[in-house]
């Protein structure tokens, strides 16, 4: 094993900058996956990351790191170079360089989907992948402007959701519509028909929008279905990622009778 103390090694300085930069991740083609689980989950879509780093206190006898990582190249990390990463507020202490899976397949305009307007918040983006992928739906479109699919903040959140979905960023949400053989159904505080009371039968494409303005105008006239999640309470709206979890699982309690 390598063990790497200096914030000035040129490794370390590698990962940095992939951590803290989307634009790196893309250039790379690479990402970083935070914790066992997340790891786990990619070398059982995809086989083995490309490297293995661990902290030096993750190493103990015994622990499940030290156990994961038997027989297998590892680099550690002095706890403080891990840390000062910055992929989440308290690192699990396996991490894992690992290339970016590429959306080689076209978008299917005849299954369900999820669409993503502009949704910036990570942790709403990676909720939503999981809630999506957890409610049996397998692709999602982002728009541009959305926080970067494959960032570790987004991975985090998605707990391996992304490795059960094919996920197209940087996609032309309004093309889709315009081009899907189902149902497309957006959430609005506006004029709308209770979830409760639409209708719809065969694929469904959800539309669900960034946080505070919602989805574009355009966007939301050629849905069509605008639905409103009724709420007797004193709250006037949810976050998205909430609000999706709503409407995906009466879709599924829909089918499922």
């Amino acid at each position: 094993m390598k063990l790497i103390q200096s914030r000035d090694n040129p490794f370390f300085k590698s990962l940095k900058r992939l951590a803290e930069s989307g634009r790196e991740r893309r250039k790379a083609g690479q990402t970083l996956l935070d914790g066992m689980h997340l790891v786990e989950a990619y070398e059982a879509a995809f086989g083995p990351v490309d490297s293995l780093m661990v902290t030096e206190s993750a190493l103990k006898p015994g622990s499940e790191i030290a156990a994961f990582i038997a027989g297998r190249e590892t680099v550690v990390l002095a706890d403080s170079l891990m840390r000062d990463l910055g992929l989440v507020e308290s690192p699990s202490g396996l991490l894992a360089l690992a290339k970016v899976p590429s959306a080689i397949v076209t978008v299917n305009a005849e299954i369900d989907a999820i669409l993503l307007d502009q949704v910036q918040d990570p942790g709403n983006v990676g909720t939503l992948l999981r809630t999506a992928a957890a409610a049996g739906i397998k692709q999602a479109l982002l728009s541009p402007g959305c926080a970067g699919a494959w960032s570790p903040k987004v991975l985090r959140a998605g707990q391996g959701a992304h490795f059960a979905l094919t996920i197209h960023e940087e996609a032309d949400l309004a093309g889709f519509i315009a081009e899907y053989q189902g149902s497309t159904a957006v959430t609005t505080l506006g004029e709308a028909i209770s979830l409760y009371e639409a209708r719809w039968a065969g694929p469904l494409a959800w539309v669900f929008g960034a946080e505070g303005q919602g989805v574009r105008p355009e966007l939301l006239a050629a849905a069509q279905l605008r639905i409103r999640i009724p709420m007797p309470g004193a709250v006037e709206s949810l976050n998205v990622a909430a609000a999706a979890a709503i409407c995906l699982f009466e879709a599924v309690r829909r089918r499922l009778g």
